[in-house]
């Protein structure tokens, strides 16, 4: 598929000048919280360029549609962050601190990996949209029904969050309410979860190449769970909360959500 490959190229091409425009921008500013920013964005935008690059079908805008509907949730949440606090994300204020001198360089490379890192998703999006199959039937529903309860569930666990954080008696707690009872990263479960929907959606007529969208949600996993998400945060929390946030980590999962135990339940089955 020629057309295929050139869209390709193209993604990977404005992934990386968006994330260089990203490392300028937080190099000015001295905020590398913008670099989140830009990454939202930048994937969602070209997700849906490569969508539409597939011709205006149902499909093909079904498909951009949920890309820009998620990159304007979660950008515009992120957005809305980054401008509303004084001082720089606790993972890369860390970054700058432990890396001195030779932030600027290393913050670029992290940058083009983020770039190389957002072009499955991007293409996810595109292999849904190329589907040659007639858009229907259950792998419509199911790829609906998971963007659906992805983004609901994403802007839930933010609103929680937020609210919590912003109520001055809660300062020093953790979190452990709502779904941040069930999950200790809910909003990144549901980030997860969103990718999903890509491939019910390139699947339709178990077309081969829509095997491809699969690594779109195997590859933010990954991210999620091993690399520059739980693991970092986790970090920053136990630094900031010490035995509060290791008592949380007893009592709630750390992604797949499950219902809460109770402190009075955990208690007693550790025999507190």
């Amino acid at each position: 598929m020629p057309h295929l490959l050139t869209t390709a190229l193209f993604v990977l091409a404005f992934l990386i000048l968006v994330m260089a425009a990203a490392w300028a921008v937080q190099r000015a500013t001295r905020n590398a919280g913008w670099v989140d920013v830009f990454w939202t964005f930048g994937t969602g935008a070209v997700g849906a360029m490569a969508a539409i690059s597939a011709g205006f079908s149902t499909r093909s805008i079904l498909a951009a549609a949920l890309a820009a509907i998620w990159a304007l949730r979660l950008g515009g949440y992120i957005l809305l962050r980054t401008q509303g606090i004084p001082h720089e994300d606790a993972r890369y204020a860390r970054f700058r601190s432990e890396w001195g001198q030779k932030f600027e360089p290393r913050m670029f490379g992290l940058l083009m990996v983020q770039a190389i890192a957002a072009w499955p998703l991007a293409m996810a999006v595109a292999f849904a949209a190329w589907c040659p199959f007639p858009l229907g039937g259950i792998r419509l529903v199911l790829g609906l029904a998971i963007a659906v309860v992805a983004v609901a569930g994403e802007t839930v666990a933010d609103q929680q969050i937020h609210k919590f954080r912003h109520d001055p008696g809660n300062k020093g707690k953790v979190c452990d309410v709502g779904l941040w009872g069930w999950s200790r990263h809910p909003n990144y479960f549901f980030e997860f979860l969103y990718w999903l929907a890509y491939p019910a959606l390139a699947l339709s007529g178990l077309w081969a190449w829509g095997l491809l969208a699969f690594i779109a949600p195997a590859l933010m996993f990954l991210l999620l769970t091993k690399i520059s998400g739980v693991p970092m945060l986790e970090r920053e929390m136990l630094i900031s909360r010490g035995d509060k946030y290791r008592a949380y980590q007893q009592r709630v999962p750390a992604f797949f959500p499950r219902p809460p135990r109770s402190h009075a339940a955990f208690s007693s089955h550790f025999g507190a």
